[in-house]
């Protein structure tokens, strides 16, 4: 088997979820059943919910679902490397991931976990922004927007 970035990095989540204690609860969590595989209807329907689609394009196909256990975002895709590039991007606004081979859910933590249940997975958090207390770098003490760059309303 070929090892690519895209199974390096989602080892590494992983690794990185089980040894800061996110990946599991300790010896009394229920066993995670192996990822669940299939289209975003057959991912929804292990999951008792009706997809309302959002996106039905070739590289994904992205809806909302609603169950017992809450709303949350159901996403598919085409590739591996794909995926890996939307949990990328999409973990910068924070969140919790429910992520499985070619497919993503993302909902409140209660939600993810119930959904693990059912589909299998791993869990992946987003970045958490509440802790940032820091200045951004070129934006302290002056109102002046950065060299080129203009407000609306603003005349250059």
């Amino acid at each position: 088997m070929k090892v690519t970035r895209p199974m390096l990095a989602a080892t590494a989540a992983a690794a990185a979820l089980v040894l800061t204690g996110c990946g599991g609860s300790g010896g009394d969590a229920q066993a995670v059943p192996e990822a669940a595989t299939g289209s975003l209807e057959q991912l929804a329907a292990q999951v008792k919910c009706k997809p309302n689609m959002q996106t039905d394009a070739d590289e994904l196909r992205q809806a909302i679902c609603k169950n017992p256990e809450g709303k949350f975002i159901l996403v598919t895709f085409a590739t591996d490397r794909g995926q890996r590039e939307w949990i990328n991007g999409a973990k910068d606004y924070g969140g919790h991931y429910l992520v499985g081979r070619k497919w993503v859910a993302v909902g409140e933590t209660n939600t993810v976990t119930a959904l693990r249940e059912k589909l299998g997975g791993d869990i992946e958090e987003g970045t958490d922004h509440s802790a940032h207390t820091g200045s951004h770098e070129g934006h302290e003490g002056s109102a002046e927007p950065s060299a080129g760059a203009t407000h609306p309303g603003q005349s250059t």
